[in-house]
């Protein structure tokens, strides 16, 4: 007989997300967190002053459905305002989905590098998590349709992925989707897709509008609310209806949801965070690879960087000597990654700062 409640089985099987470290060694003065994929240029100085008008009136509950923020990001997307949900974060709805559409012994798959809470979230439903291999650090859809039995319920795929930073062209998405079976969820994970500038790219709203089994999600994140937590599903009317049911009924705060109107009606921000993160990806990579390291192709606001196999050099020896400098940068071992560090794109200072402190790493 238990002596104190127990989780259900399989829940302390998990294994907990650990985010990016943000501290560095005691008596380093100035601190460069480049492990979270945050942005150096911080949020909309319109979010700023949305944010502290809020202040004043913090004893009122939110408006639970988040209209005005729904109906902000309808129109800046073209999208229809009863096709969204607000939420905290986008790692919220991850859960809710997983929760609502994952019974005990079905299956939801994910590529073997693509985010932790997937196979997180699919465990805390008592499902069974499958994990596709990729090609070249790629999500492979001939491998994710190859792993599709009748006990699959969702596929995620990240798109671009993290920490990776590749990303399927709109048409393999396409294809995907005509592979998998009415009944079976894909989930278009697209927080990065501010930061995408290819042709070939498309974040999944087309391919939710003529369909009934995709769902896209997106964040505030990577423009610059982090702290806010705030993210969105466009799905189905019959996925809004599910997710509604069993979500919190003030799952946004009242500052996140004024943050969020004000971040997304400053274009120019939005313009400024992606020209910045285009300029220095391009120059990191470049520099990267004069340094003789490996640096995956990315269209993210991140650079998963590898390191040399001898140890003195490698990935857990290069994160020492940088932190031991003020550059706090993403172990990856977590996610099939041993030997790299992931870099989020910096500031100027923090960027030039890493590239000058690897140089000399890799000299010693």
């Amino acid at each position: 007989m238990h002596e104190r409640p127990q989780p259900r089985p399989g829940i302390m099987d998990i294994e907990a997300y650990v985010p990016g470290k943000s501290t560095a060694p005691a008596g380093v003065a100035k601190v460069h967190k480049l492990s979270s994929n945050e942005n150096p240029l911080g949020p909309s100085p319109k979010a700023i002053e949305a944010a502290r008008e809020v202040a004043t009136r913090l004893d009122v509950y939110p408006d639970g459905s988040a209209r005005r923020l729904r109906e902000t990001i309808g129109e800046a997307h073209g999208l229809n305002p009863a096709n969204i949900v607000c939420s905290n974060g986008s790692d919220e709805i991850l859960g809710l989905l997983a929760q609502i559409y994952l019974s005990p012994g079905d299956e939801a798959i994910f590529t073997e590098h693509a985010f932790m809470v997937y196979r997180i979230y699919v465990q805390a439903a008592g499902a069974i998590p499958v994990a596709v291999e990729e090609t070249d650090e790629r999500a492979d859809v001939d491998a994710i349709l190859a792993a599709v039995t009748p006990r699959t319920r969702i596929v995620f795929l990240a798109n671009p992925n993290n920490p990776t930073g590749t990303y399927l062209p709109i048409q393999e998405v396409r294809r995907l989707h005509a592979g998998l079976p009415p009944s079976v969820l894909l989930v278009l994970d697209a927080a990065y897709a501010e930061y995408v500038r290819r042709n070939d790219y498309e974040a999944g709203i087309e391919l939710v509008a003529a369909n009934q089994n995709v769902v896209m999600t997106r964040t505030f994140s990577k423009l610059g609310l982090g702290g806010a937590r705030l993210g969105w599903m466009y799905a189905p009317l019959a996925i809004v209806d599910a997710v509604n049911r069993v979500r919190g009924p003030f799952n946004v705060n009242a500052t996140a949801i004024e943050a969020g109107i004000a971040s997304i009606r400053d274009r120019e921000h939005v313009a400024r965070s992606v020209a910045h993160n285009e300029t220095w990806r391009n120059w990191l990579s470049g520099e990267f690879e004069k340094l003789g390291l490996r640096v995956t192709p990315s269209v993210g606001n991140f650079l998963l960087v590898h390191f040399p196999e001898d140890g003195r050099h490698g990935a857990a020896a290069a994160d020492d000597y940088l932190s031991q400098r003020g550059y706090i940068l993403r172990r990856v071992t977590g996610y099939g990654f041993p030997n790299a560090l992931r870099m989020s794109i910096g500031t100027e200072e923090a960027n030039r700062g890493v590239v000058s402190a690897l140089a000399e790493f890799l000299r010693a």
